[in-house]
């Protein structure tokens, strides 16, 4: 754990009373910079910023897209020129009571959620989000990953990312709402994620901090993915006491229109929309080769197959994938061909086949069972 002091510089405490273990809210302005980066192309991008693994930040990336200038000139504009691609789409969206502070979340006993889903058209959605502009404490509205297919192709069109090349399989989002916060999670792709209305603030965490930030159940989800249970406006440390730990390697920015950060694969980020009205364009890709599953996957089998076995065991496991998958100990098929490697070989059409026939013959005996 860390000091107590150093606690207090990572927290306002003008409300805390000695004894207290819940704080009122992380101090953002005292989290470490996410690092900007200046005339970045896409060499730059995959030699110094993709490779490294970390968080950046691209001021004014997006400065002359469409999208930007319109959410610069005013929510009233923003609106008008997203709803002009497609004001008829039917899009979901998460709709809170003003009293959830715009914290999307659980229910208490972490069965439910503290929101209802709606379908509406896209235009009912931004015409929604005008009407409550100046409401004092307006409820809270999300809609988050709307894919630029169909109706809004164009506006993918006009509002390009140059960092990533077009060839490679992406998937293109805006999200929409106001005043409002996505707990800390993780996503497999890589982001690149360009603020086009109001402002953000990014909070993020290096993978290993998993076992600082309380990741609530993996299969109920918000919206897909894991998240953190910890309240950034009132962290519990009697009931989160490690994520004082987590904040010591935690990251943070804020964005404006035109600004962009990269998010690189199973990085938490903690993500709020400051403004009445926000929005982002976001790219998600992977560099997996196209054969590649979810390890997610591998995850789950492995709750059937390692994780309830003896402790000696499963160490056992460990130091199998450790050789065989992460490869700790440099090419565990090294000392035989590549033709007598079987399923361990470079991986093509005929060992793809027969891995998965294996996995499905493998979970057929279990369901059986």
């Amino acid at each position: 754990m860390i000091s107590r002091g150093t606690q207090d510089s990572l927290y306002h405490l003008e409300s805390f009373v000695p004894g207290e273990t819940a704080l009122s809210a992380v101090d953002w302005t005292r989290l470490k910079p996410v690092r900007d980066w200046e005339n970045v192309d896409a060499e730059m991008f995959a030699a110094e910023i993709a490779s490294s693994n970390k968080p950046a930040v691209f001021r004014d990336f997006a400065g002359d897209w469409p999208a930007v200038v319109a959410g610069k000139a005013g929510p009233r504009e923003f609106a008008s020129y997203v709803a002009g691609f497609a004001a008829d789409r039917v899009v979901e969206a998460f709709f809170a009571p003003p009293d959830i502070k715009g914290r999307f979340f659980y229910s208490d006993d972490l069965r439910g959620f503290n929101f209802e889903r709606r379908q509406l058209a896209l235009g009912e959605l931004l015409d929604t989000l005008l009407a409550h502009l100046d409401t004092p404490n307006p409820p809270c509205i999300y809609a988050g990953a709307i894919p630029l297919t169909d109706g809004l192709t164009r506006l993918r069109q006009e509002n390009q990312t140059t960092l990533v090349d077009p060839d490679r399989a992406q998937l293109v989002s805006i999200w929409i709402g106001n005043r409002g916060r996505v707990a800390a999670h993780w996503d497999l792709p890589q982001n690149i994620a360009a603020v086009v209305a109001g402002r953000r603030r990014f909070t993020l965490f290096p993978t290993e901090q998993v076992k600082n930030l309380y990741v609530g159940p993996l299969d109920l989800t918000i919206a897909g993915q894991p998240i953190s249970l910890v309240d950034f406006h009132a962290p519990d440390l009697e009931r989160f006491p490690r994520f004082a730990d987590a904040l010591e390697h935690a990251v943070c920015t804020e964005l404006g229109p035109g600004d962009a950060i990269y998010i690189p694969s199973l990085w938490f980020h903690h993500v709020e929309s400051l403004d009445p009205l926000g929005a982002l364009i976001n790219y998600w890709w992977r560099d997996a080769k196209p054969h590649m599953f979810t390890p997610r996957i591998t995850l789950l089998h492995a709750l059937l197959s390692i994780r309830d076995l003896p402790e000696h065991e499963r160490l056992a496991w460990r130091t199998m994938f450790d050789h065989y998958i992460f490869q700790v100990n440099g090419d565990p098929m090294a000392h035989i061909p590549d033709e007598a490697r079987g399923i361990f070989g470079d991986m093509n059409e005929e060992r793809l086949t027969q891995i998965r026939a294996s996995l499905l013959r493998s979970m057929g005996i279990k369901l059986r069972n």
